[in-house]
């Protein structure tokens, strides 16, 4: 018998895959596409939170960017806190690259406001969403939509700052701002700060004004009518209605004042009551003087303006007891000058101190002074006066003390005073009196001229009275002939001559006989001598 040797199996080893294998394979991939491009069909979901869904409807309300339809509402639901709504958008798949960080939504309905009016097509159309893409990198699916719709687009260029304010009553979002009367930005938002309670305003300047805006600007409100009174007077400013309607900002540089480095993007700046508060700002005196004044301050304020014969050299910057030495019972005023101004072309070399001091000598002083008579305002005026006492510039403290001297409103007053006085020594009473008689007296006489009167009314009313009236006219007749015979050619005219030539002779006897009397009284009882004077003879010879 053959033996055969033991059978050895041989292994082989299969082949890695089949082609059949390709089938479920390319099912798979073509079914992941599919799903892809279904998914990707669909567009991006993002979710946005709003505190109402007032004019949004789910399926129909659109979603859009630049008025270009990229998305639509797709549903419509409250919030798990239930303070407010959550809307879910679907946006195309060519737009979902506008969901990234910065991007603002908001519901496009109609506005109206003293500013402008938007939105009167979605009286027609209905509301929308609309979009405005960010520029962040990063890809961004929930968002806080805006109640309301941004005065400028995030791509529209320019330059944008905020301001800040202890009171902006008049601003809100949409009123202009101003450069020299010409609109150049408008305020974007306005929010309120509790930690500092200021009011604080996002701004925007249209890329072609940016370069206005420096380091050295000032802003000022220009909104409403500005009515204040001061030592200058009343002063009314009123802007344009645009600005008395909506609210209004205006800036510009102080006059005096170097440009500062341009302004960049996120500066803040404070916002100032109006533009005079802006030129106080910039005012720093080189030199801060004390006054002590002896009469009431009233009508002095802060701000007030220091003149040297009417040239502006400083301000008010304090009034209060603080700054009184001890025991002075006198009112401090603090202010703040250039004595730079006083100074002669020959104290050029000389420091402020020494230009000050030398003008104190020579009777430089200050002294309250009337701006206003109508609102009653104070303003300090520096003036040589030639008559006040010597005196030198003094010092408390860090301060100058400039010496004073009394106004020519105190003169009035202690005039007016004395005036008071002596009118206050007369005897009023008794001239009152008096006065009260008279008019009794001149009331009585009235009442019986009255009385007289109405007699007189009664007797002439009567008929009598009326039927004397022929006689009347008689007895005029009879005296105009006798003034008639009075007068020159009358007859008793004629009598009155004779009678007076007969009291002429009369008087020329009456005087012979008192002046016979007058050298001889004896002549009455033995009459005359008849042999007269005697006849001197002549001398023998």
């Amino acid at each position: 018998m053959v033996s055969l040797p033991p059978a050895r199996a041989i292994v082989k080893r299969s082949r890695p895959w089949n082609a059949v294998w390709l089938i479920p394979l390319v099912t798979l991939l073509l079914a992941g596409w599919l799903v892809w491009q279904h998914y990707r069909s669909q567009g991006v979901l993002a979710h946005i939170r709003f505190e109402t869904a007032a004019n949004i409807e789910s399926g129909s309300t659109e979603v859009r960017c630049r008025s270009v339809r990229i998305g639509v509402v797709q549903s419509v639901q409250l919030s798990a806190d239930l303070l407010s709504v959550v809307v879910d958008i679907r946006i195309d798949p060519d737009a979902g690259a506008l969901l990234r960080k910065g991007t603002r939504l908001w519901v496009v309905r109609p506005q109206f406001s003293a500013a402008s009016v938007s939105g009167l097509g979605t009286l027609i159309k209905g509301s929308y969403i609309e979009l405005d893409p960010g520029e962040g990198p990063e890809t961004v699916t929930h968002f806080d939509g805006l109640e309301a719709a941004p005065v400028t687009k995030s791509s529209v260029p320019g330059l944008r700052l905020t301001l800040t304010a202890d009171r902006a009553e008049s601003l809100n979002a949409g009123s202009p701002i101003y450069y020299n009367g010409f609109e150049v930005g408008k305020v974007e938002l306005r929010t309120f700060d509790v930690a500092t309670r200021r009011t604080r305003l996002s701004i925007f300047i249209s890329e072609a004004y940016a370069p206005l805006v420096n380091e050295s600007t000032c802003f000022w409100n220009t909104g409403g009518i500005d009515v204040s009174a001061g030592a200058e007077g009343f002063r009314l400013r009123t802007p344009s209605v645009q600005a008395m309607l909506a609210g209004g900002i205006s800036f510009g540089i102080p006059p005096g004042t170097a440009p500062g480095a341009p302004a960049q993007d996120g500066a803040e700046f404070s916002l100032f009551a109006n533009e005079a508060a802006t030129r106080e700002l910039i005012f720093r005196g080189s030199r801060l003087c004390l006054l002590m004044f002896d009469r009431s301050v009233r009508g002095l304020q802060k701000g007030a303006p220091v003149e040297f014969r009417g040239i502006p050299m400083g301000r008010v910057t304090d009034i209060s007891l603080k700054y009184a030495p001890p025991g002075d019972k006198r009112v401090p005023v603090l202010i703040e000058m250039d004595p730079g101004l006083l100074r002669t072309t020959t104290e050029g070399g000389k420091d402020d101190t020494a230009v000050l001091s030398n003008a104190v000598k020579s009777g430089l002083r200050a002294r309250l002074s009337t701006g206003s008579l109508l609102t009653g305002a104070l303003f300090i005026d520096l003036d040589y006066v030639p008559e006040a006492p010597p005196a030198e510039l003094g010092h408390n403290g860090e301060y100058d003390l400039l010496p004073t001297h009394s106004s020519g409103l105190v003169q009035l007053e202690a005039k007016v005073n004395d005036l008071l006085t002596k009118l206050t020594a007369l005897p009023l009473e008794d001239m009152m009196n008096q006065f009260g008689r008279t008019a009794e007296g001149i009331t009585r006489t009235a009442q019986e001229a009255e009385t007289t009167l109405a007699e007189a009314r009664k007797l002439l009313a009567n008929q009598k009275t009326q039927g004397l009236t022929a006689q009347i006219d008689t007895t005029l007749g009879e005296i105009r002939a006798s003034v008639t015979s009075l007068g020159p050619a009358g007859s008793v005219q004629g009598d009155l001559r004779r009678t007076l030539d007969e009291l002429r002779a009369a008087l020329r006897a009456f005087k012979t006989l008192s002046t016979s009397v007058a050298e001889k009284p004896n002549s009455l009882i033995f009459g005359r001598d008849s042999t007269g004077d005697p006849v001197p003879k002549a001398r023998k010879k």
